[in-house]
């Protein structure tokens, strides 16, 4: 098989990649997807094996990566918080040296940038970033996907985020955005918003794409006939539960409800990256509803189940986007 021009490459955040690398990953993430749907087979790496190592829990990113790698014909072998030692009795550069020597691929999902990165410095196989505190560039892809098949097209599309940006996925959403042409609105309070270096390296690439970035914390301005509502948890993985009473507080105006949603474009889509607090069905939920009487957080339950949420699309393209990255750069 002929080599991927992004072959041996690491996946560590799309600040990494030009315009043209991230939306040939999508067209193939596309073109694996209609391969799989006819039934055909593209099992090209017999042999090969990708250590998972996942010092956060997911069920959608952990999922993703053993079935794209099981199509793809490889092995995986997952390590959850209590199986790997990296960083503390081994370092993380030890352990890159160790997994490059058992394996063709590192996927890391777990806590700093500067861990992933470190890992990327001493392997000598692709590494790919699961999710980090500062970006979850394989989210980012599976959202490009889920838009560019609903509407044809990137460059051009207004997405609006509401809520808590300050982290991984305000933080690559901005990128994302950026680099395909999109205009993103961030619609939050302004102590809600990525640190300004971001910003403004976001905007510069922007600048080169057609693209914009633009904040306020007016929700209903922000939202104002965009064609993608996107949305997240308002408390982020590992953040402790006291932070609950200030975010409820401070972002409970930028909930995503039917007011929202009419307020958006005609044809307007909703995303989110889950998992999602819409209802009482989760033991989290429960808790809130019993601490603070909520029913709902970040979406409304209507809005969540309504025929503008291709929530669930958007979680199978995880998949396929992912087996698109394995299959690109091993």
């Amino acid at each position: 098989m002929k080599g991927h021009p992004l072959q041996g490459r690491d996946f560590l955040k799309l600040l990494d990649f030009t315009p043209q690398e991230i939306t040939g990953l999508v067209d193939l993430a596309a073109d694996l997807k209609r391969e799989k749907k006819e039934g055909k087979v593209h099992r090209v790496f017999e042999g090969k094996n990708i250590a998972l190592i996942f010092e956060k829990t997911s069920t959608r990113t952990r999922c993703a990566f053993e079935v794209a790698a099981h199509d793809l014909g490889m092995g995986t072998t997952y390590l959850n918080p209590t199986d790997s030692q990296i960083g503390k009795k081994e370092s993380i550069r030890d352990t890159a040296r160790v997994l490059s020597g058992m394996y063709d691929g590192i996927e890391y999902r777990g806590f700093g940038q500067e861990i992933v990165e470190e890992l990327a410095k001493y392997a000598d196989v692709p590494v790919f970033n699961g999710l980090t505190n500062e970006f979850h560039p394989t989210q980012m892809l599976a959202d490009l996907l889920t838009i560019k098949e609903h509407f044809g097209h990137l460059s051009g599309i207004r997405l609006a985020y509401l809520g808590d940006a300050r982290y991984n996925t305000g933080n690559s959403l901005m990128v994302a955005c950026a680099k395909t042409g999109m205009a993103l609105t961030i619609a939050a309070p302004r102590k809600y918003w990525p640190e300004e270096a971001l910003r403004r390296t976001c905007e510069e690439i922007a600048a080169s794409t057609g693209g914009s970035i633009t904040f306020t914390e007016d929700p209903l301005t922000g939202t104002h006939d965009v064609d993608v509502i996107y949305t997240d948890v308002w408390v982020s993985m590992g953040e402790p539960d006291q932070v609950w009473e200030e975010r409820i507080r401070d972002l409970s105006p930028y909930r995503v409800d039917k007011k929202i949603m009419d307020n958006a474009g005609k044809e307007a889509i909703f995303l989110h990256c889950l998992p999602s607090f819409h209802d009482l069905g989760t033991g989290i939920g429960r808790e809130i509803h019993d601490k603070y009487g909520l029913t709902e957080m970040e979406v409304t339950d209507e809005v969540f189940e309504s025929s503008q949420s291709l929530v669930f699309a958007e979680a199978e393209n995880r998949m396929h986007t992912i087996k698109a990255i394995l299959y690109a750069m091993i």
